[in-house]
């Protein structure tokens, strides 16, 4: 039997997590049925859970893979960044990694860190991977002298934390986003060191 690539294994697995993704999203954890999994991957039930054990695997590498993305983007470009690109279009379906996807997994990870404590604790070690970066990203910003410097840097890391988890509850709750983007510039501000001078 000729054997199988590692570049075909690794692309498998990313069209099984990027159909996934869409399928909890539209459906949520309880409703992404095994069929509806198949339906959104194109693949046989054999197929997904040759590459995941089961769905609470799959559901934890999509979540897990949304933090990896979510911490690439903090380190480019700050949290904000984050939660500018779920207002900028929260109510779509679009391609993968599209922020209406991301939001779908993002509640339903905040619902599973409610009832299900094994979830919340392999959970944690992603929550922190996001805290680091938010650190790391603020710690830069503050030796190049664009970040108040009379407030810790772990107090501003929550603060930021803070808005995005109110972000999510305010789209989930499908509350209008309008003028939420200058809502996030005053977050923005608020953290920027401001010179004399400046109002």
């Amino acid at each position: 039997m000729p054997r199988v690539s590692q570049d075909h294994l690794d692309a498998r697995r990313r069209q099984i997590l990027d159909g996934a993704r869409a399928c909890f999203a539209r459906h949520g954890y309880e409703g992404a049925t095994v069929r509806r999994l198949e339906d959104a991957t194109g693949l046989s039930r054999g197929a997904i859970f040759h590459h995941f054990r089961d769905k609470e695997s799959l559901f934890l590498a999509l979540a897990e893979d949304e933090a990896h993305r979510m911490a690439a983007v903090v380190a480019e470009h700050g949290l904000v960044q984050v939660m500018r690109d779920l207002l900028a279009a929260p109510d779509e379906q679009g391609p993968q990694g599209h922020p209406a996807d991301w939001l779908g997994t993002r509640l339903e990870v905040s619902r599973r860190l409610r009832t299900d404590p094994e979830f919340r604790a392999r959970w944690a070690e992603r929550a922190r991977e996001l805290t680091a970066a938010t650190r790391q990203r603020l710690l830069r910003q503050r030796e190049a002298g664009k970040l108040r410097d009379d407030i810790d840097v772990d107090v501003l890391t929550s603060f930021l934390e803070l808005v995005l988890e109110g972000l999510v509850s305010h789209l989930a709750m499908g509350l209008p986003a309008t003028d939420l983007d200058r809502v996030l510039d005053l977050v923005e501000d608020s953290v920027r060191r401001h010179r004399k001078g400046q109002g």
